[in-house]
């Protein structure tokens, strides 16, 4: 059984910064890709931030040069640094990570969500 568990939302101020965490736990073989998603409402989830194994990341425009994604393998966790936030920021973010558990193939596992609100 694989879990992955988000922490660090909250409220915040337009122009402030969050950090969000989300640290993978189980019988964990190998991580792939990792990523922050997100999903305003009444809108669809869309991806914010994507790193790979080997560390190249990826990031929707809207957060370029403002959001920073990084990992720690040794930990298991994917972070997302998120700077100079705006009120169009304010969402449920999702972490994703494709898994290998052990005695089982690849598969995307995704957390449960952590509210960012960001005031104007």
């Amino acid at each position: 059984q694989v879990q992955l568990v988000e922490s660090g939302g909250g409220l915040v101020q337009a122009g402030g910064s969050l950090r969000l965490s989300c640290a993978a736990s189980g019988t964990i073989s190998s991580i792939n890709g990792m990523g922050w998603y997100r999903q305003a409402p009444g809108k669809q989830r869309e991806l914010v931030a994507g790193i790979s194994s080997g560390g190249i990341t990826n990031y929707a425009g809207s957060v370029k040069g403002r959001f920073t994604i990084s990992r720690d393998d040794a930990k298991n966790t994917v972070y997302l640094q998120m700077n100079s936030l705006k009120p169009e920021d304010t969402a449920v973010y999702f972490c994703n990570a494709v898994i290998k558990s052990t005695g089982y193939s690849f598969r995307g596992y995704w957390g449960q969500g952590t509210q960012v609100t960001v005031s104007s």
